[in-house]
């Protein structure tokens, strides 16, 4: 579950790491009254899940109540790569004098964690990882361990931290890594931590994705997640127990076990398409699962094409095209074809089912890649 980064800094704030005076603003009037309250320069900030802000004209950098005040309501409401901007933080803006970069996060490859340092902050980490590889210190943590002090010392000596930041990096670093382990955190990241002109350090930006399967055991985080915040579609399938991601093609996908779906997916690529999302319906999907996934994936705008893809172990095919009629009653007229991929148990059956109901705009296809190359044709004729 990412966080934004008010809440983040609640956290920072909570367990000891330096971060800029600031309270949340939803409308222009409470954004003039927080600059008011810090008085001088202040930051106003659009609160969205996504990086980029600054490019899109989500920060601003103002003087006075009135300043703030105009700059809220040129944010809030504003549409940033897909994120509709609710709220605003507003900052009193800090005189920096360096940027740093500094993360913890969960390393797939290793099964551990990761601690990362840099002091090229302020700027796309992928970025700078392409351009300089060097300039990224990366230190390995295994979890039983813990962070030890020689692993601080690795990683601001090693990304090249000037003298006098090495000690408030370190425990900066420090305090990052145990509100990392104890609220269960798969990434904190802090671009920029800077050093001021009083010789201070702030994490001037915070990042922070808590673990979701964790959080019964933080139910003062739980209370962060916003339902209205999520994807509708997003949304409605985690409510439904599907596995479902949102991606940005137009051919929607539903197939059963995340490796077929991610072959799926594979070959819509290869024949030329882009898929619009992944939906797992996992094994011994009944009918309704089906329904449910269809109606979905057709829920969402740049859908123009679907592509169901079932192989039958567990999941009985009869059932996947009882339910794909279920739901294309359900939604009435349906412009999007939808191409059907079925085998394995009660294939035949499931294919009979569908050829005798005559829906015009469902297709069957015998392979997986006749399939992709059919859904491929059909949104791109439509």
């Amino acid at each position: 579950m990412d966080l934004y980064e008010y809440q983040a800094k609640e956290l920072f704030r909570h367990a000891g790491v330096p971060v800029p005076d600031g309270r949340v603003a939803q409308t222009p009037e409470e954004a003039a009254a927080i600059a008011a309250e810090l008085g001088g320069r202040v930051v106003v900030k659009a609160q969205v899940r996504v990086g980029g802000r600054g490019k899109a004209g989500g920060i601003k950098v103002v003087e006075g109540a009135q300043a703030a005040r105009e700059a809220a309501s040129r944010i809030l409401g504003t549409d940033i790569k897909g994120h509709l901007v609710r709220r605003v933080l507003v900052e009193r803006a800090s005189d920096v004098v360096a940027e740093y970069y500094l993360a913890i996060l969960h390393d797939r490859g290793s099964k551990g964690f990761l601690a990362m340092a840099s002091t090229q902050g302020g700027m796309d980490i992928e970025e700078v990882a392409a351009r300089d590889p060097r300039a990224i210190a990366r230190v390995a943590i295994n979890p039983l361990i813990g962070l030890q002090p020689f692993h601080v010392r690795d990683l601001v000596y090693g990304a090249g931290f000037d003298p006098q930041t090495v000690g408030a990096a370190s425990r900066i670093a420090t305090t990052l890594y145990g509100m990392f382990v104890s609220v269960d955190c798969m990434l904190v990241e802090v671009n920029p931590l800077v050093l001021t002109a009083d010789g201070g350090m702030l994490a001037l930006d915070a990042k922070v994705s808590l673990d979701e399967s964790a959080l019964f055991r933080h139910p003062d985080l739980d209370v962060m997640r916003e339902t209205y915040a999520q994807d509708p579609q997003e949304r409605t399938a985690k409510e439904k127990g599907l596995s479902y991601i949102k991606l940005d093609g137009d051919i929607g996908i539903i197939g059963n076990g995340a490796g077929l779906v991610m072959s799926t997916l594979d070959l819509v690529s290869q024949a030329g398409g882009k898929a619009a999302n992944f939906l797992d319906v996992g094994g011994g999907a009944s009918s309704k699962v089906i329904a449910d996934s269809l109606e979905i994936v057709l829920s969402d705008p740049r859908v123009r094409g679907v592509l169901v893809n079932i192989f039958g172990g567990i999941t009985r095919c009869d059932q996947v095209a009882e339910g794909i009629l279920v739901a294309l009653g359900r939604l009435g007229k349906v412009k999007a074809p939808i191409v059907v991929r079925l085998d394995g148990t009660n294939a035949e059956q499931g294919r009979r089912i569908l050829s005798e109901a005559g829906i015009k705009g469902v297709v069957p296809a015998a392979t997986m890649m006749e399939a992709a190359a059919k859904s491929v044709d059909l949104v791109g004729s439509a």
